[in-house]
């Protein structure tokens, strides 16, 4: 009854909010766009006639460090817009006293180093929701983004456009060609844009926009400029084709293979707002390595996404967190059925993807609307009878289709309602399921308070049918120095959204309380200065059980020379009742009180050699249980074409305790030791702004030895046994990616990849560097040669080129 009356309460502050007509005035400055009968030369100088007596978007204002500061007049920006009936030319001129200053650092394309940038920021609808972003850096590194309210930004989302910086003895000049067919607008006879635009200079970490935005207080697309000028355009068709090409040579274990693929993206825009996305026989071969770990917990490891068609324009479906992508094309649903004297002939695969579809976009009204659909082909593993030699094949995954389908209405700038749907059917008597989320994040017309919430349930038919349900809800004060937020989220013992999401714990209620002091402009010792307090308490719900109170606060420290320094302190008093490390439902381990302090620290980053370490250590209320782990992180850029980083970390766990096994009805808890040693090495060779040789190297060990045994009890304690004994482990992963990019043409690019992956696992520890390293080379290798082959076509283009 409480957690609803809390609910009544939030949603009852949603009428004092809607009542609250009093809009902040929010300056906005306004350009106008000059229509041209000749295109301007993209090459970075703006000395063509058509630039001539262009009205200027001047005035810069800066956003960081000294929020609402005038630009220098040494540093002054200008901004000139032109377009045509195929789209908007910008170009820009950033003075600057001493150009051989400018950070100019080469990198890959959408990577941002040590560089000045130029961003241009636009909103075609001019609804202060979402955002377009086109930045160049003075190497003529393009970098492209869609920025939205709340969900921030989306660095997957690329365009095709064109650009070219010029260095020169007054600083930098830059011009664009943004195609219409790479924007959203609405169809009207005279448009009216948001529009704002940024700029940084490296060295010194000033941050300036044209229109100011005020960092006290809303999201930053609230404080657009408007573009006007721009009318009786043709909106041209927005179709694009992307096929590509590739083949790969792999030698594992003395086997050679090869294989030949081909496919094709599709890009459609359906109408002005909405585009749709498709990849026909996709191929994700030239994926980076996932970090592997030696998983002892009770949930999956999570692995990031690197397909690039599950990153791009996925800002939509992200809402509510019930979509987790890797589950498309992942391994099967069911283990084999393994019968006596039966093995498993080869291995285990993950399951293939035929195509996959996104439909996503937002109207000139708020309405986003995302539709994704993918259909995994059946996947059949053999099976041999080692007595009768008969093979028989058993199906582990049918054809499956997963669906994703996502409402947002986005209203007074910063507020929304969301409706998501997830579901995957199975043919045949597999596993379905089905999940829905409504959701609401709904902020005053001053943007000062914000109230969230929302109620998610998951439906799964197996064997059994069950329903779950998550419900969440908060409240804050979002703007000013002093910011704070109540909320709590209960989630049943039935939630479940693994089919097409990550559900995690489950059968709880969290309560949580956050304050926050932010130091919005400069002092006279630091740059900025954030202070968190945060409080949390939880139960179970079925039974009732008391799971965990923590009380945490954290700090950083930005000082003038941009160094940083930061840290905290965890308490838990009453300790932990872990209610997963059993593997039972009902049962739980007790994890004794702990004090957890840490520190971090972290050079200037605008000096070529940059330092990061922190030290994160766990003292528990148990003789002997420690637990430290230590991270360093180092990188030096060369020159502006090379730079090199390495990251170590080492972690050590002493007398930790979790699960082992299960016998009868007695669980069995292993106390033990495990040491972790992760190194890393990353090196960027950027040849040109369109080619770069990457190479990246991670070897990742671990050991866990076990010192004793016990029985969980009822209460969560455990009872020392000497008749049961679990295997001490080692387990090593090896990888290494060398990676030449070469992006030969707009949208194109050509891809050669060399990858190399080991792994071990033993059933000991205590072995030594030297034997380690033994081990696991001794081990099959995996050895892979690819290259891949994409090349852009743009349909108005050849339209155009056959007339």
């Amino acid at each position: 009854m409480k957690f609803f009356l809390i609910l009544f309460c939030f949603l009852g502050s949603v009428n004092i909010f809607a009542q609250d007509k009093t809009q902040d005035s929010i300056a906005r400055k306004e350009i106008t766009a000059i229509k041209t009968s000749k295109a301007p030369k993209i090459d970075g100088i703006l000395d063509d006639e058509v630039w001539q007596n262009v009205p200027l978007a001047k005035n810069f204002v800066q956003l960081e460090p000294e929020n609402g500061k005038a630009e220098s007049p040494d540093f002054r920006t200008e901004v000139k817009i032109l377009y045509d009936d195929t789209g908007i030319y910008i170009g820009a001129t950033l003075y600057d006293p001493d150009p051989k200053k400018i950070g100019k650092e080469l990198t890959e394309r959408d990577n941002i180093g040590f560089d000045d940038y130029f961003n241009v920021l636009i909103n075609g609808y001019n609804d202060k929701q979402q955002s377009l972003e086109f930045m160049i850096m003075p190497s003529g590194v393009q970098f492209d983004a869609k920025l939205t309210n709340n969900t921030g930004e989306d660095k997957n989302w690329s365009a095709v456009w064109y650009s070219a910086t010029k260095i020169n003895e007054n600083g930098w000049s830059v011009e664009m060609k943004i195609p219409f067919s790479e924007l959203r607008f609405p169809k009207k006879d005279i448009q009216k844009w948001g529009i704002n635009f940024v700029r940084l200079i490296r060295r010194s970490k000033i941050k300036s926009t044209w229109n100011f935005v005020d960092n006290k207080k809303g999201s930053f697309l609230l404080y657009d400029g408007v573009l006007n000028g721009i009318k009786n355009i043709n909106t041209p068709v927005r179709l694009s084709f992307l096929p590509y090409f590739s083949t790969y040579l792999n030698n594992y274990d003395g086997t050679n293979t090869t294989r030949v693929n081909g496919g094709l993206d599709v890009k459609y825009g359906i109408n002005d707002a909405f585009t749709l996305d498709t990849t026909l026989i996709p191929d994700f071969g030239q994926t980076t390595f996932d970090n592997t770990i030696l998983n002892l917990g009770p949930f999956e490891q999570q692995f990031t996404e690197n397909r690039a068609f599950f990153t791009e324009g996925t800002e939509l479906f992200s809402k509510g967190d019930l979509f987790y992508s890797r589950r498309v094309g992942d391994y099967p649903s069911r283990d084999p059925n393994l019968g006596t004297n039966e093995v498993l002939v080869g291995s285990i695969q993950k399951v293939k993807l035929l195509n996959a579809t996104k439909i996503s976009g937002r109207t000139n009204k708020g309405l986003g609307v995302g539709f994704f659909n993918a259909i995994t082909e059946k996947s059949q593993v053999e099976i041999r009878d080692t007595v009768t030699g008969n093979i028989r094949k058993e199906t582990l995954e049918p054809l499956a289709n997963y669906n994703v389908t996502v409402l947002d209405q986005r209203f007074n700038g910063n507020s929304s309602v969301s409706l998501i749907n997830t579901n995957v059917t199975r043919a045949g008597d597999f596993r379905d399921a089905n999940a829905t989320a409504l959701l609401f994040d709904l902020t005053d017309k001053k943007n000062k308070y914000n109230v969230f919430g929302g109620l998610k349930g998951s439906y799964v038919k197996d064997n059994t049918k069950t329903f779950g349900t998550d419900l969440n809800a908060g409240v804050g004060k979002i703007s000013g120095k002093n910011r704070y937020s109540l909320g709590f989220e209960s989630i049943s013992k039935n939630y479940n959204i693994d089919d097409l999401g990550y559900t995690g714990e489950t059968n709880f209620i969290n309560y949580n309380g956050n304050y926050s002091y932010t130091l919005l402009r400069p002092s006279k010792n630091f740059n900025k200065i954030t202070v968190n307090a945060n409080v949390n308490y939880a139960r179970r719900l079925d039974t009732d059980l008391f799971k965990i109170l923590s009380i945490y606060s954290n700090f950083s420290f930005l000082d003038k020379k941009f160094r940083n320094l930061g840290g905290g302190l965890l308490l838990t008093p009453k300790g932990e009742n872990d209610l997963f490390e059993p593997r039972t439902f009902g049962k739980y381990l007790f994890i004794p009180a702990y004090v957890n302090p840490w520190i971090w620290y972290n050079s200037d980053t605008r000096k070529k050699f940059n330092y990061y370490f922190s030290v994160d250590y766990y003292a528990y209320q148990q003789k002997g249980r420690t637990k430290i782990n230590n991270q360093l992180d180092l990188s030096y850029r060369i020159s502006d074409h090379l730079s090199l980083e390495y990251i170590a970390s080492y972690n050590i766990s002493n007398r930790e305790q979790g699960y082992v096994g299960k016998q009868n009805s007695n669980i069995y808890i292993g106390t033990r030791n495990r040491n972790t040693v992760t190194n890393e090495l990353t090196s960027k060779y950027t040849i040109n702004n369109k080619m770069s040789l990457n190479f990246s190297l991670r070897h990742y060990y671990t050991e866990v030895n076990y010192k004793n045994f016990g029985i969980l009890q009822d209460d969560g304690r455990v009872s020392e046994v000497n008749n049961y004994t679990s295997d001490n482990q080692t387990y090593n992963t090896w990888n290494i990616d060398l990676r030449y990019s070469w992006w030969f043409a707009p949208g194109s690019q050509i891809t050669l990849l060399y990858q190399n992956a080991a792994e071990n696992y033993l059933n000991y520890s205590k072995v030594n560097f030297k034997n380690n390293f033994s081990n696991l080379f001794n081990e099959p290798m995996n050895n892979t040669v690819s290259l891949k082959v994409t090349y852009f076509i743009d349909y108005n283009s050849v339209r155009n080129w056959l007339k």
